[in-house]
């Protein structure tokens, strides 16, 4: 199998993620991208294995009258990956989410 390359949107959503946002609506959030496009990105990517994922506890989701969410986590094969897709996409670069911000509320 030969090397796979990311696209500038997938590339973007596992940025995010290595930057610790690690559930969709964060995501969504913070690239600013719609939801057809980041969930099945993160399908995709937890399937070629550049992401782990788990869901979070019923109860904790209840506690917080909400859905429960997804968590997802970067693997090596993911650093790996993003590491070339920065090199390739310089841009990529310059959009560093290093710095979180507080996630907003989905439900306000």
């Amino acid at each position: 199998m030969g090397k796979r390359f990311l696209t500038v949107a997938t590339a973007v959503i596992l940025n995010a993620v290595s930057n610790g946002y690690s559930f969709g609506f964060d995501i969504v959030d913070v690239t600013g991208m719609p939801g057809g496009t980041v969930y099945p990105a993160l399908r995709r990517l937890e399937e070629a294995g550049y992401l782990t994922s788990k869901w979070e506890q019923e109860r904790v989701a209840h506690a917080e009258a909400r859905p429960r969410r997804r968590y997802y986590e970067i693997t090596r094969a993911g650093r790996e990956v993003l590491a070339e897709a920065v090199k390739r996409y310089r841009l990529l670069g310059t959009l560093a989410l290093t710095q979180r911000p507080e996630p907003r509320s989905s439900r306000t």
